[in-house]
């Protein structure tokens, strides 16, 4: 899933991660250490279309996920401030695929392209799980008392935040 989403979907992984990392916290650190592995690796495939295949696959991802401004302002970032700019964009939500086409593009150094993105995605990955170490019980306290009556409301609510704030 992370190297999907860092490649194809647009969607924060953090949305099956942190449920998943409060119902296995004995796993955690592999959780997290197989999401910043898988996200590496879609990084790198992201990194080869934008160098190798841009005007064919990544001119359709740029399409497809409706980026072209965004992907034309990170590229001239890219340029001037390109370590510091791959890793905000791996630290933010901000979809990840601008910044691998981008810097495939312009041959923006690939060891440096990779450290920045494991850096930053290591931090998210990471952060979280000491996150759901520390407030997972209580969290998973608070659900299973207040399921029967918050029901399919939550799902509901969040899919749509989802939904709006991917779409704004």
């Amino acid at each position: 899933m992370s190297a999907l989403e860092a490649t194809i979907i647009p969607i924060p992984l953090e949305l099956i991660l942190i449920p998943f990392m409060v119902l296995e916290r004995d796993r955690i650190w592999s959780i997290a250490s197989v999401a910043l592995a898988g996200c590496l690796t879609g990084a790198l495939a992201g990194y080869f279309i934008g160098y190798a295949l841009f005007d064919s696959i990544g001119q359709w991802f740029i399409n497809y996920l409706s980026l072209q401004d965004y992907y034309e302002s990170f590229k001239a970032t890219l340029e001037t401030d390109g370590f510091i700019a791959v890793f905000l964009v791996g630290v933010t939500p901000v979809p990840f695929q601008t910044a691998m086409l981008a810097a495939g593009v312009t041959g923006f150094s690939l060891p440096l392209f990779l450290l920045a993105s494991g850096l930053s995605r290591g931090i998210r990955y990471y952060g979280l799980a000491l996150l759901a170490m520390w407030l997972g019980p209580y969290a998973q306290q608070w659900w299973q008392k207040n399921a029967s009556r918050l029901g399919w409301s939550v799902a509901i609510i969040a899919a749509i935040a989802l939904v709006v704030f991917q779409f704004s």
